[in-house]
C-alpha cells in the first residue's frame, strides 16, 4: 500500500443548471450521493456516450459525484495551450488539489481521506471532452480553439470520485491518499 499527499486550494460547486462551470465556497458538504445542489449529485444518473455498453438514458450508478484536477496539472494543461492559466471553474471541478503532480493517472479504487473522516473513492480518470474546451475558447476567441483542449489534457484532465463516506470538505485541508 502507497500512501501521498495533498492539500485542498479550492472547493468549488456546480451549482447553475444552465452550465457546468463551478464556483468557488469555502467548503463541500459531501453526502453518499455527492454535493448537494452540485448539477452531479445523485447516487444514480442516466448512461450516457461514457457508457456505451448500457441504453442511453438508462439509470446506472453514480460515479462521477466529484471532480477533482491538481493545480499542477491545470499549469500543464495552459503551457500546452498557451494561456497563462487553466482555472478548476473551466473545467467544472469540485476540487482543486496541489501537492500531487500526477492526480490523474491515481488508480482505480484509490481513497482520499480528509481530516473529519470524508472519504472519496477514485472512480477514474475524467477524459478530457469538448465542453471546457469552449468555454476557454469563449474567454480567449478563437484563437485558443477548443478543439486544443482535448489533446492538451490528455492524461492531465484530473479525475471523479464517488463518495464513500460522507463528511465536510474544507480549503486547506490535507488529504491523506491511498493507493493499493
Amino acid at each position: 500500500m502507497k500512501e501521498y499527499h495533498a492539500i485542498v486550494k479550492s472547493a468549488l460547486l456546480a451549482d447553475d443548471p444552465a452550465t457546468f462551470v463551478t464556483r468557488r465556497v469555502d467548503s463541500i458538504r459531501v453526502e453518499l450521493g455527492g454535493i448537494p445542489g452540485d448539477r452531479h449529485f445523485g447516487l444514480l444518473r442516466p448512461a450516457d456516450s461514457r457508457q456505451n455498453i448500457y441504453p442511453r438514458g438508462e439509470l446506472i450508478a453514480n460515479r462521477r459525484q466529484i471532480s477533482i484536477v491538481s493545480v499542477e496539472e491545470c499549469e500543464r494543461i495552459a503551457g500546452n495551450m498557451g494561456l497563462g492559466e487553466v482555472r478548476p471553474e473551466w473545467l467544472g471541478a469540485n476540487l482543486l488539489v496541489e501537492g500531487f503532480p500526477e492526480l490523474t493517472l491515481l488508480p482505480q479504487g484509490s481513497r482520499l481521506l480528509f481530516p473529519d473522516g470524508t472519504g472519496l473513492i477514485c472512480e477514474g480518470e475524467n477524459l478530457p471532452c469538448l465542453g471546457p474546451g469552449r468555454v476557454i475558447e469563449g474567454l480567449f476567441g478563437p484563437q485558443t480553439p477548443g478543439a486544443s483542449f482535448v489533446s492538451a489534457a490528455k492524461k492531465l484532465r484530473g479525475i471523479v470520485c464517488s463518495v464513500e463516506r460522507e463528511g465536510i470538505i474544507r480549503i486547506g485541508d490535507g488529504i491523506r491518499i491511498i493507493c493499493r
